[in-house]
């Protein structure tokens, strides 16, 4: 059995599919402390050489995910900070201290709090196991607030296996860069996208996965249900759209035909950096709300699918009208929506709404998360 290494954290995000969200932000928090100087921080990519540059830092190490380099790290390392369900051959003994952060607020049910699904992958047994199996690993849950810790406490079923007391609601390090970022990042970031001298406001539509849409041969798909040429036609004069697909769908988008009105951002990391850098989000079920909720911007649900959806796919753990914004049908209600909240403002709801669900999002998540799980 091999040895745990006591100043050594290993970490994760999304499978090993991008640099992000509260793995991310803990990571940094740990590697900024000098307190921590003498820790071997290492990060699991499935495309490791597009990290390279974190190895510029003489305590981090980047090893390929699913490599026996990879394996044998999280064997031996002392901290496990993942923000995703780990493989089956990952099992912490007693001496490890399992973090999962989650990525998100949940609006629609997971876990073994869904009763249906038309899951073109998993059945709703095996689902309901693989976060029993997960539960049972995990040392600590991440949650940004009461209604948070509730769902994910009851998705997981962290009572039955013995968890109920390892929910951590100390608000969600991934948000932290919402209190803190300048507007030196700002400038950063739309140079980036090719945004630098862009005088139209940016529109950040970002909806999630849908559980039924799989292709065998490449993975999850998305059906656009978006008429670009329509919403040009009305939006193009004025607005520039990020389209953020989700990160489980595997296929890319050609948008080169809407050039200078769509721009396809779901190969950037960072949702963050979308987030500060947009006017406005539209999604469908996504929880990207509850993050973008702190910037107290306009928020849209296009839910052009809402009976079928909340029918067929997901419950939801929070009724639609209590969402922080306008619902819409169909593209011409959009395209209403956005003039109206371009000219007014974020709805009356969105602060409100933060005040619930983002109470602990306040900059130092991190902080108090890394006080909490470091013995």
């Amino acid at each position: 059995m091999p040895h745990t290494e006591e100043k050594t954290a290993v970490f994760a995000a999304y499978g090993g599919r991008s640099y992000a969200c509260s793995p991310k932000a803990i990571y940094e928090y740990m590697r900024s402390q000098p307190a921590f100087r003498d820790f071997k921080l290492i990060w699991l990519f499935q495309e490791p050489e597009r990290y390279r540059f974190l190895e510029e830092d003489p305590q981090t190490a980047v090893y390929a995910y699913g490599s026996p380099e990879a394996d044998r790290a999280v064997a031996r390392a002392k901290y496990w900070v993942f923000n995703f369900m780990i493989p089956e051959q990952w099992v912490p003994r007693s001496t490890q201290v399992y973090v999962q952060c989650w990525h998100g607020t949940p609006l629609k049910k997971l876990g073994l709090d869904l009763e249906y699904s038309e899951n073109a992958m998993n059945s709703i047994r095996e689902i309901h196991e693989r976060y029993r199996e997960n539960a049972g690993k995990l040392d600590y849950l991440l949650s940004p607030s009461p209604f948070a810790t509730a769902a994910l406490s009851s998705a997981w079923g962290l009572r039955a296996a013995g968890k109920a007391d390892a929910v951590l609601e100390l608000g969600y390090p991934r948000n932290d860069f919402l209190s803190r970022y300048t507007q030196a990042d700002v400038r950063r970031i739309r140079e980036k996208l090719g945004l630098a001298d862009c005088s139209k406001r940016i529109l950040l539509y970002a909806p999630t996965w849908r559980d039924d849409q799989y292709d065998p041969k490449t993975g999850y798909t998305y059906d656009c249900p978006v008429d670009f040429d329509r919403l040009q036609r009305s939006l193009g004069d004025s607005f520039v759209i990020l389209f953020r697909a989700h990160y489980l769908v595997a296929e890319k988008f050609d948008f080169s035909r809407y050039a200078g009105f769509v721009l396809d951002v779901s190969g950037i990391d960072d949702v963050n950096e979308l987030y500060v850098v947009s006017d406005m989000l539209i999604t469908d079920y996504s929880s990207v709300f509850f993050d973008y909720a702190n910037l107290c911007r306009p928020i849209l649900f296009y839910m052009y699918d809402l009976e079928f959806y909340r029918g067929r796919l997901h419950a939801f753990y929070l009724e639609p009208d209590r969402l922080p914004g306008e619902i819409v049908r169909d593209e011409d209600a959009l395209a209403a929506a956005v003039w109206r909240s371009a000219r007014y403002g974020a709805d009356e709801r969105v602060k409100a709404f933060r005040a619930q669900f983002c109470p602990l999002d306040d900059g130092e998540a991190a902080k108090r998360v890394v006080e909490a799980i470091v013995e």
